[in-house]
């Protein structure tokens, strides 16, 4: 699941000093440490991911008084006990050492869980933060209109290449073609697969169906789309695609899929094997659930 896994739901931890600052303020945490410098401080937020390789949390916290605004941070964390409780999704109060070098989350309590109206989804026993997809009104590469509204009953394989990619691209396509051949035949028509254009110009309906026929995409799923270059660029920024064209005309670019259900994007994934094969396994949780 893209560039930070979740992890399994957890427990919680002992909270000591944290909870104690909680209940009677800023003048115990003020025992620990002077005004902004190094010491323990008391803190709340939403955990937005877990890097278990890294040993790290990424949170949305509040004002940290004394020490910080509110911000979306990654902080260390090098209690593994403490690593393994936390999970996407879990409204914390934690507490924050400041080293003097680092943030470090010492301690913490599960006080709540994110609400829908942030964005968050179950994804099978996870919490996961879905953003808007952004809507499009395209044609595909048979010339035929692809509108992102009449898409909301599917779930969503999304990517993004261009066809005359010396490499990259048409190794990312082969495996959504593999992907796609995995999709149980009895969820195959709740899925669509949307490759965008990165080279609209260059990509007209012919050349990309040319493509899609050269890789053995199935087209009865999968819909290769192209359309106006602004258009297109302006969906590459809000899909938050990095792509810059070079001097020989190759174009470098993010590879990244995005995984979409209801008009929200639920997570992007690497090519990675390991990322490749959560993709699966999310996009067949994603389809479970609507059948359940």
């Amino acid at each position: 699941m893209g560039l930070l896994r979740r992890c399994s739901s957890g427990r919680a931890v002992p909270f000591g000093c944290v909870l104690a600052a909680l209940l009677l303020g800023a003048a115990i945490v003020g025992c620990d440490r002077a005004e902004g410098g190094p010491g323990l401080y008391a803190a709340r937020g939403i955990v937005e991911d877990v890097d278990v390789a890294n040993a790290q949390v990424l949170i949305d916290h509040e004002d940290v008084p004394g020490l910080m605004p509110a911000m979306t941070m990654s902080f260390a964390v090098p209690d593994a006990e403490v690593l393994a409780g936390l999970a996407r999704g879990q409204v914390i109060a934690f507490g924050l050492r400041f080293t003097g070098r680092s943030y470090e989350v010492e301690s913490f309590e599960v006080v709540g869980a994110a609400s829908p109206e942030q964005g968050w989804r179950r994804l099978g026993d996870a919490l996961v933060r879905t953003s808007p997809a952004p809507d499009f009104d395209l044609i595909d590469q048979s010339g035929e209109p692809v509108r992102s509204g009449t898409l909301q009953n599917r779930v969503w394989v999304v990517d993004f290449i261009y066809t005359d990619c010396p490499g990259p691209c048409p190794i990312q396509t082969a495996r959504r073609v593999a992907l796609q051949r995995r999709v149980p035949e009895s969820f195959a028509n709740r899925v669509q697969f949307l490759s965008f254009s990165l080279d609209p110009e260059v990509d007209r309906p012919a050349k990309l169906r040319e493509y899609a026929e050269a890789r053995g995409a199935d087209l009865s799923n999968w819909s290769f789309l192209t359309g106006d270059r602004e258009v297109l660029a302006d969906l590459v920024r809000r899909w938050g695609v990095g792509s810059v064209r070079k001097q020989d005309g190759s174009i470098d670019h993010t590879l990244i899929s995005f995984l979409v259900k209801e008009g929200r994007i639920y997570d992007h994934y690497s090519m990675q094997p390991e990322s490749e094969e959560q993709l699966f396994q999310d996009l067949l949780t994603l389809l479970r659930e609507d059948s359940g």
